[in-house]
């Protein structure tokens, strides 16, 4: 699978974070996430820097390109820079904030603070008049670069209905460096991280030098030690007009433009969402309607590039508020057609989907135990919509078999069983009645019982005095001490499964153990009286040596003594 992809990869995965939960498989819109070894990796080919994963991912383990460093590089170098600050700011800054934003980015070093939504009247003009030159024909808007990367990868067949007019960001910066004080950069600041693929493009290439997110223009603020709250209120050098400070909200462009002037008989209809962009191009709804899409559910106001989570009705209510009664809003600007127009989109970088026969497809199903219709379960739990889309991934590279959730269940269960049947120890599981709903063959052996003792009683087989204790709720766990039963000893153990109601009981065989012991015992004890009786027969032995001894000492010095008196009447000494 090859295409043309125009720009570096946007978003990716942080590794060390990611948790192997799915999450963003499941969310993402087109499945760019390809799993590998537990890990959810961002496949660049596939993605369209929609920014979804980011917000879905629990772990912050999904982030984007960052461009902070790039920023204050260009401001460092250059003198003339002037920011593009998205209209969609005034969701994010909300009420006195709103008001100093400018300032802040002034202390930053900008010499021209303005709002994108300077060329958003002209943009959404442009957009409206070129869908009525079409002549009812179905006409897409573009000022939403993740829909265009979406219908350009994976709708290539509504390629030529995108309209030909630059996004807002790319108007106003173009205007910024060619008007009367021809800026020598442009930084555009907004909640989008797929602008920054956007401002990629070789047909943009060096239009927009740098693109911001919310979240990195906060950092930003945190680094230079700037908090709003010491900044002065001020106005911007130029800031949008009419209903232009709606254009980040579903039907925004729209109502920027001025429905039904000067286009003509034309229908309309907005969306917003993942869900409802793909629905629509799933349909034939969409032939000769002029249609506005965007790619976050609520619009720019819900994009994955800020820190803030917040209620997105909140975010909407302070959107408005900025913008003001809109029925004394500032009258809309001339209309100017400069920077507006593109070249016509192709599709060229379309992703091209293998086709695999449906042998291949049926080898992977049976791998996972899906040999027939009744054993697909499409329950979603991959992230993938059926069992046939996950095999389709898996051929594709993009998914592990090892993903799905019921047959790795499956399998847990078996190895469980099997070890349970193999188990050399008595395994017994009741339920909360103290029913037997298990007992594995060691258990039958020792208490001499077949499986038609099963939903008896466990009275009937043993004491249930334990199993009553769990029961009752006085004990999770005992440890019994070696028991006697049917000729066996046993070591017994019993636990609780309250979640599951149950109750199980493991009897360790130490029957043989005990036999040993016993012997061991028997020698110890034959070892030590052997021991004892032998020393008492040294010591008998030692006495009759000791008093052998002594009487022959005592034979013998009665013989000097005879000996002496027959020599001559003296003693022993010669005395």
């Amino acid at each position: 699978m090859e295409n043309t992809n125009y720009a570096p990869q946007t978003v990716y995965t942080l590794t060390a974070r990611c948790r192997d939960c799915y999450r963003c498989l499941k969310a993402c819109p087109v499945k760019a996430i390809r799993m590998k070894d537990g890990q959810a990796y961002v496949d660049a080919q596939r993605c369209i820097s929609c920014g979804t994963c980011i917000r879905e991912c629990p772990q912050h383990a999904k982030t984007y390109i960052q461009s902070l460093h790039e920023a204050k590089k260009i401001l460092e170098e250059n003198g003339a820079v002037a920011a593009s600050v998205a209209p969609s700011f005034a969701a994010f800054f909300p009420g006195w904030q709103a008001g100093r934003l400018a300032s802040a980015l002034r202390r930053l070093g900008f010499e021209f603070v303005a709002q994108t939504s300077d060329a958003a009247y002209d943009v959404a003009r442009a957009s409206v008049e070129m869908a009525a030159k079409k002549g009812g024909a179905t006409s897409i808007c573009t000022a939403c670069p993740a829909v265009v990367n979406y219908v350009e990868k994976y709708r290539p067949e509504f390629a030529d209905k995108l309209l030909a007019v630059a996004s807002p960001m790319i108007a106003h910066a173009a205007r910024l460096k060619a008007g009367e004080r021809k800026f020598d950069k442009v930084i555009f600041i907004g909640p989008c991280v797929a602008k920054k693929q956007e401002a990629a493009r070789p047909e943009y290439a060096g239009i927009v030098d740098c693109v911001l997110t919310f979240e990195e223009l906060a950092q930003w603020f945190d680094d230079e030690k700037i908090d709003l709250k010491n900044c002065e209120e001020s106005g911007y050098d130029s800031g949008g007009a009419g209903f232009s400070r709606l254009f980040p909200l579903p039907g925004g462009m729209l109502r920027t433009a001025g429905i039904g002037t000067p286009a003509g008989d034309v229908k309309y209809i907005h969306i917003s969402g993942p869900r409802e962009v793909i629905q629509a191009f799933d349909t034939k709804g969409l032939d000769g309607f002029f249609v506005e899409p965007l790619f976050c559910e609520g619009g720019c106001i819900n994009g994955p590039g800020v820190k803030t989570g917040g209620n997105i009705f909140e975010k909407r209510k302070n959107l408005v508020e900025y913008a003001g009664d809109m029925k004394g809003a500032a009258a809309e600007p001339e209309f100017n057609n400069d920077f507006l127009s593109r070249g016509e989109f192709t599709g060229a970088c379309a992703v091209i989907q293998a086709r695999y026969t449906e042998d291949e497809i049926k080898n992977i199903l049976e791998k996972t135990g899906k040999s027939g219709p009744e054993d697909m379960l499409n329950c979603g739990a991959c992230g993938y919509a059926g069992c046939r889309e996950k095999a389709v991934a898996v051929l594709d590279g993009m998914a592990e078999i090892e993903m799905c959730l019921p047959y790795m269940r499956r399998l847990a269960e078996q190895r469980t069983d099997k070890i349970i049947e193999t188990s050399p120890n008595g395994i017994v599981v009741l339920d909360r009645d103290l029913k037997i709903i298990k007992m594995n063959p060691a258990f039958k052996k020792f208490f001499s019982v077949s499986d038609s003792y099963m939903g008896s009683d466990i009275s009937v087989i043993m004491d249930p005095a334990q199993f009553e204790r769990l029961a009752s709720g006085t004990a999770e766990n005992i440890d019994s001490p070696v028991e006697n039963a049917g000729g066996y000893s046993f070591h017994e153990l019993f636990y609780a499964l309250r979640q599951y109601g149950q109750y199980v009981g493991i009897f360790v065989d130490v029957t043989n153990s005990r036999h040993d012991r016993e012997k061991l015992e028997t020698i110890r004890v034959k070892t030590a009286g052997q021991a004892r009786e032998m020393l008492d027969e040294q010591v008998k032995m030692s006495q009759q040596i000791a008093w052998q001894l002594g009487e022959n000492m005592a034979r013998t010095e009665e013989l000097v003594k005879k000996l002496t008196e027959l020599s001559g009447g003296g003693d022993a000494h010669g005395k």
